[in-house]
């Protein structure tokens, strides 16, 4: 099983100072990441889909030592009006990583509010046959959809099921680690209860520092099917203040003490 650890996006300004020493060009950040982590999730194509020159230019300054998860745009999942363009430029977009090897999972995360519904069931099927000769981890932000008979119809159609750790509120999947593919696909994005409703800034429901003790039962379930995975992404979302670097480097030592390694050099504090 090949593990690749990383955060959702690396050009974050407050991490100047904390993570980007002090004078380092935002240009740059990229190539200081690289040297710690050994995949990213790619945020900004949710907004915009960037061009293949804009991706040619990330591998390079990565030195193809990063893995790219690209995140869908948000035509696909929220406004759920993509076009037949949308869904070309993104695929063109991509061609240089998926060239150098690189590529790894698009990643479609649907809101809150997109239930499981008949309609909603025969939208995401429209969605995944758009994504066929690729690999799509489809994260589902309502705990409608976590059931057994979904689980089953991802591993018929070949999709990742997004293992996504929130904070325990209702309505919210708490399902664990659940693997529907050869890829297994968690995002962590942090248990801060009291933000995640009630924010002023989005980022706000992100600042969570998370315990040895609340990621070791992810770790634990990785190691147990490390036979039957290909590959298992871990991504970070708890960025604000820097505690995704901080827990990746707890996470790789969770894993150092069950047997396994991760191919990151992840920053120590002080």
């Amino acid at each position: 099983m090949e593990l690749y650890l990383g955060t959702g996006g690396f050009s974050y300004p407050y991490w100047k100072g904390v993570f980007y020493p002090p004078g380092l060009k935002p240009s740059d950040y990229l190539w200081h990441y690289a040297r710690h982590f050994n995949a990213v999730e790619v945020n900004a194509s949710f907004y915009h889909v960037p061009t293949a020159r804009t991706f040619a230019g990330m591998l390079e300054r990565s030195g193809g030592r990063v893995r790219f998860a690209v995140k869908v745009h948000r035509s696909v999942t929220h406004a759920r009006d993509a076009t037949d363009g949308v869904y070309a430029r993104l695929f063109e977009a991509t061609r240089p990583l998926a060239e150098a090897g690189v590529l790894g999972p698009f990643v479609a995360q649907f809101p809150y509010g997109f239930h499981r519904t008949p309609k909603n069931r025969r939208y995401l099927l429209e969605v995944a046959r758009r994504f066929e000769g690729h690999t799509l981890a489809v994260e589902l932000r309502h705990d409608s959809w976590a059931r057994d008979p979904v689980w089953n119809a991802f591993r018929e159609l070949g999709l990742v099921w997004v293992s996504a750790d929130y904070p325990p509120l209702a309505g919210l999947p708490q399902s664990g680690l659940v693997a529907t593919a050869p890829v297994a696909y968690l995002r962590l994005m942090g248990r801060n209860a009291a933000k995640w409703w009630d924010h002023e800034e989005r980022e706000e429901r992100y600042d969570y520092l998370y315990t040895p003790e609340e990621l070791r039962p992810y770790v634990r379930a990785l190691a147990e099917r490390a036979g039957e995975l290909r590959e298992a992404w871990v991504v970070f979302h708890n960025t604000p203040r820097g505690q995704a670097l901080v827990n990746l480097g707890t996470f790789k030592d969770l894993l150092e003490e069950l047997g396994l390694e991760a191919a990151i050099v992840p920053p120590r504090p002080g």
